[in-house]
């Protein structure tokens, strides 16, 4: 088995592309022999190159010498066949998502390189376990999952497959951390941890669309301003492209025999076969052109704001919220006030039956997260529009206001929940450990926080309390709370703890 840290250390990648030549970057930085091969022979050469240009523009922004530089560069080297891999200690292949293809690479590679080296493939989705299948030395195959673009994004997930030895579980680890990259270690799994742990945050948002609760501007305004996202879940779809976004989530789905936790939306298939890509194509859940008339998730109805409300329950930050913007809280029901709620995990509709209130006068507000800058509020069916009117105006004096239909658990509570759950679901299984969950999500997809960590921030407790909300009201199965959740919730424990 290779040191990581040796000084003459020799990697092998397969594919110059995106990928391979990211790869290749940090490896080189890392003072790495590295000899990059691509089926296209042209490809290579090209590859080194566009190296050269990323490190030259590194070294214009002051953030590596000229000689870093061109000491980075000559470690870099094309293999014109795979056989002039034969003396390396490591391989990562980084092709296209093939399991035909990277199983006749894998066989080649065996063919090829010494018992010793460790082979790597850089697979964002395909199972570590099919790919080493037809191989003799299944125990020195694990994967490598980078992330696109390489040298920015720290994280890299080493894939642990059935078979995987532990020693090159480490060394690649070693290997990982050598090329300036955080290691987590994560179970053989459809979408190992990021790919699969993403779903909830994006799937949560088009079942909030589908069932015509808000719009995508709507959902996207209130996770960047009330969670801390930096992209609400429909920029994000728009960025990565809905041909990435929505194979990857039905790959996870059918792989998971198709659990409801997973499941996406006719609307997300049908922006795909109809070339709505995203940002690539100039539309996808928005567009891009130059005529293109951007959303406001903002009410704005220019009526009376309310005077007088009542409060049907007891919530300190609505009561901070009303007085804030000037009104007066009565203390009974005058027949004539709104009536406000902050429920956790019930819609408007429920609310209503449960306290016996006028659903007609009610308006429900979401408290259970950041309000400095939006609040969210929602009514049920037959609302009295003049009344909801007046409350959207009252708080419209202090705040941002995103207006919504009836929804169990409004949209942050929903989508937050979600995210949270499918955490829970990954320690439960055994992905990976609870922190190394947290710190994968966060560094691979810019999270404020790791699922586990947002189900701490918002109580466990609550947040199973959302989940069998959403379950009973809906019927729906796609609610259905981990058992790694409900023990936790019910001992009063966090979610992080194993």
């Amino acid at each position: 088995m290779f040191d990581p840290n040796a000084a003459q250390l020799k990697l092998g990648i397969i594919g110059a592309g995106a990928m391979g030549t990211g790869i290749a970057q940090v490896a080189a930085v890392g003072g790495i022999d590295t000899r990059l091969h691509d089926a296209d022979a042209a490809a290579g050469e090209r590859g080194l190159q566009q190296v050269r240009k990323r490190l030259e523009r590194q070294v214009e922004k002051g953030r590596m010498s000229a000689a870093d530089v061109e000491a980075a560069v000559a470690r870099l080297s094309v293999a014109d066949a795979i056989s002039d891999l034969a003396d390396r200690d490591v391989v990562i292949e980084a092709v296209v998502e093939d399991l035909d293809v990277k199983q006749a690479i894998f066989a080649k590679l065996e063919e090829t390189v010494s018992e010793r080296c460790i082979l790597a493939s850089n697979t964002s989705s395909l199972p570590i376990g099919a790919i080493a299948a037809n191989c003799a030395r299944r125990g020195r195959i694990a994967g490598m999952h980078f992330f696109n673009p390489v040298p920015l994004m720290k994280l890299v997930e080493v894939v642990r497959a059935l078979d995987t030895a532990p020693e090159v579980v480490e060394a690649l680890s070693g290997l990982g951390e050598r090329m300036g990259r955080t290691p987590v270690t994560v179970k053989d799994t459809p979408g190992f941890l990021v790919n699969f742990g993403g779903r909830a945050y994006t799937t949560e948002a088009l079942a909030l669309i589908h069932e015509g609760v808000a719009t995508p501007a709507q959902v996207d305004a209130v996770m960047r301003d009330c969670c801390g996202f930096r992209m609400g879940p429909f920029e994000l779809m728009d960025l990565t492209g809905i041909d990435v976004n929505y194979p990857v989530t039905r790959f996870v789905w059918e792989s998971f025999f198709n659990d409801p936790r997973l499941r996406t939306t006719p609307q997300h298939r049908a922006l795909r076969e109809a070339g709505r890509l995203g940002r690539k194509t100039g539309a996808g859940f928005y567009e891009y052109g130059e005529d293109a008339k951007p959303e406001s998730p903002d009410a704005v109805v220019g009526t009376r704001p309310a005077q007088r409300v009542v409060l049907v329950e007891p919530d300190d930050r609505l009561a901070e919220l009303v007085a804030e913007a000037g009104a007066e809280e009565l203390r009974e029901d005058d027949g004539k006030a709104p009536l406000l709620a902050a429920p956790i995990g019930e819609d408007c509709t429920a609310l209503a039956v449960r306290t016996g209130v006028d659903a007609r006068r009610l308006v429900a507000v979401d408290t259970m997260f950041d309000t400095s800058r939006r609040v969210v509020v929602m009514t049920a069916p037959g609302v009295d529009g003049v009344t909801r009117d007046s409350v959207i105006d009252l708080l419209g004096k202090v705040r941002g206001v995103t207006a919504i239909g009836d929804s169990a658990g409004f949209i942050a509570q929903r989508i937050a929940a979600m995210v949270g759950n499918l955490g829970c679901e990954m320690a439960q299984i055994g992905l990976a450990r609870p922190d190394e969950i947290d710190l994968a999500m966060r560094l691979g997809l810019n999270y404020p926080k790791g699922p586990l960590e947002l189900c701490d921030a918002m109580e466990p407790s609550k947040v199973h309390r959302i989940l069998q909300q959403a379950q009973a009201i809906t019927g729906d199965d796609r609610y259905r709370p981990s058992q790694w959740l409900r023990r936790r919730a019910l001992l009063g424990l966090p979610a992080g703890q194993c």
